[in-house]
């Protein structure tokens, strides 16, 4: 007799970025709760918060040389606090990858919001083993990085780590899983991997739940965020966008909607924009878990109920040999100067203040923008800036930018800056600046049996 198949699995996130919004996994859990409750038995739900950027773990390991207890996502207790018990309550597992550079300390700060919220204490894992930014790593990252490591302050070097392991910690009966840097996709390929029992080679399942967990990785983005353009893209009730939660079946298909009650929509071109997303190659997305390919004539995306897009089709191949890995390592100071010109002659009067400064700061290279006439569309070298005629503007706004190895010549620029209100041209005003340590990244590739990672479901003492 053949075995039933596990119903559908539920799957919401709630974050896309370290800063997103705190309000969002309200919803997303009252969604997954009434989908719970009207669904089949034995269904599985799981919230997912996905905080981490190239520069966050560089960003949290600062933080945590400062203070040991830190170093994890800094809005950990506004975004969880306010579901924690009821996700508890109604089984809900959590998987994040917000413990950042200290998942341990994440899982402590967890553990404590459960014993304020007075609920039953949860089984928390911790997963580790991406954090290469220790002494006793140099030698490794030496060997693939070579000369391009000699006089690297390393701040933080972190292997993109995949779903493995926390599919055997939700299969060890861990409620909540605390992750460092894993792949953005595991944190759904995980949950699937070990609701469905799928093995760790089993590619085509495995590149259709990455498309899946690439879908949800960034929150809002795939139901209207970052998609809008008035008249040309409309969304309805974009202040109030919902976050996705995807459902898949036991081949890895998935369907695509929204929290029910919110904002935005769920579309094939909400879905197409989001899946194409950071996607350098569609017929080879990289994973640790799998190479993705959606380039096959198989892949279909069908829009079915308001706000609910399905995707089939997808193959996956044999995962890489080899995981990625980031290396953060201080880079210098980024010293930058504002100031606002206004009234007839306001651009002219930008540029010859953005002139003053170049003169006046001999050894810096300096990046000038007139915000409002040449900014995001302008070139460190200011090679646009010359070629383009004064516009005539009435309001602009000059922003000057430089970066050096020591922070004595970086405060050069914002000196001069502020001299420029009676040394400069007439009427500049609103001046600020700030002074910004800089952060560089290396990334390699290192052999995956070199970054052993693992699990671990801690106990009472360890949750003190």
């Amino acid at each position: 007799m053949n075995a039933i198949a596990p119903p559908p699995l539920l799957i919401g996130c709630a974050a896309g970025f370290s800063g997103d919004r705190t309000d969002a996994a309200g919803p997303v859990v009252d969604t997954l709760i009434a989908r719970l409750a009207s669904g089949p038995a034995h269904r599985r739900a799981f919230l997912i918060f996905e905080t981490l950027a190239e520069r966050t773990l560089a960003l949290a390991q600062l933080r945590r040389r400062d203070n040991p207890e830190a170093g994890y996502e800094p809005l950990l207790d506004a975004m969880l606090r306010p579901v924690l018990a009821r996700c508890l309550a109604h089984g809900i597992r959590i998987v994040s990858n917000f413990g950042a550079a200290n998942p341990r300390a994440a899982a402590r700060h967890i553990a404590r919001m459960v014993r304020e919220l007075g609920a039953a204490a949860p089984r928390i894992a911790v997963v580790e083993g991406d954090d290469l930014s220790g002494p006793e790593h140099r030698a490794l990252l030496h060997e693939t990085l070579g000369a391009q490591m000699e006089g690297l302050r390393i701040v933080s070097a972190n292997a993109y780590i995949g779903a493995e392991p926390i599919a055997a910690a939700l299969d060890a009966g861990a409620q909540i899983v605390v992750c460092g840097r894993v792949a953005d996709p595991s944190l759904t390929v995980g949950p699937a991997m070990s609701h469905f029992g799928w093995r760790a080679d089993d590619w085509h399942r495995l590149g259709r739940a990455t498309m899946a967990g690439h879908l949800l990785e960034c929150g809002a983005q795939v139901c209207g965020g970052y998609f809008a353009d008035p008249g040309y893209k409309d969304v309805p009730g974009l202040e109030a966008v919902g976050f996705p939660i995807a459902e898949i079946d036991a081949d890895g298909n998935c369907s695509i909607g929204k929290a029910d009650a919110t904002g935005g929509l769920v579309s094939e071109a909400t879905v197409k924009e989001q899946l194409l997303y950071e996607v350098h190659d569609p017929s080879a997305y990289l994973t640790p878990d799998v190479v993705a390919d959606i380039a096959e004539a198989e892949v279909r995306l069908q829009q079915g109920a308001a706000d609910r897009v399905a995707l089939s089709g997808v193959r996956g191949h044999m995962r890489p040999s080899h995981y990625k890995v980031n290396v953060c390592h201080e880079g210098g100071w980024l010293a930058e100067g504002e100031i606002s010109y206004a009234g007839p002659r306001a651009e002219a009067r930008a540029r010859l203040a953005a002139e003053v400064l170049r003169k006046r700061l001999d050894g810096l290279v300096l990046r000038v923008d007139l915000i409002g006439a040449l900014s995001i569309l302008g070139d460190d070298a200011g090679r646009m800036l010359a070629d383009t005629p004064d516009t005539g503007l009435r309001d602009v706004r000059l922003r000057v930018a430089a970066t050096h190895a020591e922070r004595g010549q970086a405060e050069r620029l914002a000196r001069e800056v502020m001299a420029l209100y009676t040394c400069g041209p007439a009427g500049g005003g609103g001046v600020r600046t700030a002074l910004t340590p800089r952060l560089n990244t290396l990334s390699c590739l290192l052999p995956r049996e070199a970054v052993p990672v693992r699990f671990e479901v801690l106990g009472e003492e360890a949750l003190a």
